[in-house]
């Protein structure tokens, strides 16, 4: 109890203290993203009136005069190739003045990249007039009777996509390790069950060959062969449920059998052992059915089915086993009037330890799920289920000529 505890408050420190860590990551993103944000603002501010600089007219400037060193300086900044932002200088907000980087060919100086590049800015300008005004408030230049819109740099979108790809990773991550962790469990248990259920399989078979050995006694006693045939039944059961364990942890081997003939025969043993009370009813083809069958892991889910079935009515009910054909698949149907269930516990009854029953470690329609699914590529699933009027069960396996 108490490593559990300890395992549990630990298991929440390292949610907490991921969670912490997340949260000072996507901070300090938010950080950056503000300060490089507020730097572009400062650089455009600077383009803006070194701009202004440069569109004085240039015959107003005296040679020799401190004038000329302002505009060379404007006009370095203005053309500035390292300058990366996306910008659009706007007259009278509809004629076109100057674009950059605005598309990959942007900056080239070739001549049908340029006719490219203003194509693509005259064509789409009102778009982008819209997508900088959202992005950056545009700047008036009264003087000119301009507008310039700008946008946000490559570095500047890139950092606001990135706590996104870091939440994706963080989340993909988390997914191997709850995935690894989760087959490292379930490996972990499919190894106690396998040892569990040969170990089993090992203490039968030593009061099972003393049974075969007392039941030779009683035929010389000239014991009533009808109980000895009875006998004779239930130790060949015996012996097909320790062959049944000691299976378990090994991949069967499926042969092509009768799937009619093999379900009638298991049917008919289950309805000669169960209550008076319950009326067993069964529509069966006439036809033959093959499938891959292994015979024994077969017979102990439709026991197991029908044990939940009888189980479901407290041993007095109707309980009908049918199976039809649609020329791909053999369906067989299990249909009792039990108490039946939800839909939201259609899937969850086949989990290990789920049941509904005081006694009980639910792992019955477990392993029917797993003998049908992953031994024999089928499917098996709840049909249709009504509290108070029943259940319908279904296996389906694929048809073998």
């Amino acid at each position: 109890m108490a490593f559990s505890t300890n395992r549990n408050i630990t298991r929440w420190i390292i949610i907490a203290a991921s969670f912490i860590i997340i949260s000072l990551i996507l901070w300090n993103t938010y950080v950056f993203f503000q300060y490089f944000k507020s730097e572009e603002i400062a650089k455009m501010k600077i383009w803006t009136n070194a701009y202004v600089e440069f569109s004085k007219n240039i015959n107003d400037i005296e040679p020799g005069s401190d004038d000329v060193y302002i505009n060379e300086v404007a006009e370095a900044i203005v053309f500035d190739s390292t300058l990366t932002t996306p910008l659009l200088l706007l007259q009278n907000k509809t004629e076109i003045v100057n674009s950059r980087n605005i598309t990959p060919y942007s900056n080239s100086n070739n001549v049908e990249d340029m006719k490219r590049d203003s194509a693509y800015v005259a064509d789409n300008y009102e778009t982008l007039v819209s997508k900088f005004s959202s992005e950056n408030e545009p700047v008036v230049l009264e003087n000119l009777n301009q507008t310039l819109y700008y946008g946000n740099s490559p570095l500047l979108n890139n950092l606001k996509y990135y706590p996104l790809a870091l939440l994706l990773i963080i989340l993909l991550f988390a997914a191997v390790t709850y995935f690894f962790y989760k087959s490292s469990k379930t490996a972990d248990q499919n190894k106690l069950w396998t040892g569990m259920a040969k170990e089993t399989a090992h203490q039968i078979g030593t009061p099972l060959s003393s049974l075969v050995g007392w039941t030779e006694i009683l035929r010389g006693e000239q014991v009533n062969p009808e109980y000895l045939v009875e006998i004779e039944k239930d130790i060949t059961r015996l012996q097909m449920i320790t062959d049944r364990f000691s299976k378990i942890g090994s991949m069967p081997t499926l042969k092509k059998a009768d799937i009619v003939e093999e379900t009638i025969e298991s049917y008919e043993y289950l309805k000669a052992r169960s209550s008076k009370l319950i009326q067993f009813e069964m529509s069966v083809p006439e036809d033959i059915l093959y499938v891959d069958l292994n015979k024994q892991l077969y017979s102990w889910t439709i026991e197991n089915l029908v044990k939940n079935g009888i189980d479901a009515m407290k041993g007095k009910g109707s309980l009908k086993l049918a199976i039809t054909s649609d020329g791909k698949y053999v369906h067989i149907t299990i249909k009792d009037s039990g108490k039946g269930m939800t839909r939201a516990n259609f899937n969850t009854v086949f989990k290990p330890g789920f049941t509904t029953k005081k006694r009980g470690w639910g792992l019955g329609l477990s392993l029917a799920k797993r003998i049908v699914e992953d031994y024999h590529n089928g499917k098996i699933k709840v049909l249709s289920s009504e509290i108070g009027k029943g259940t319908i069960m279904q296996i389906s396996l694929r048809l073998v000529s």
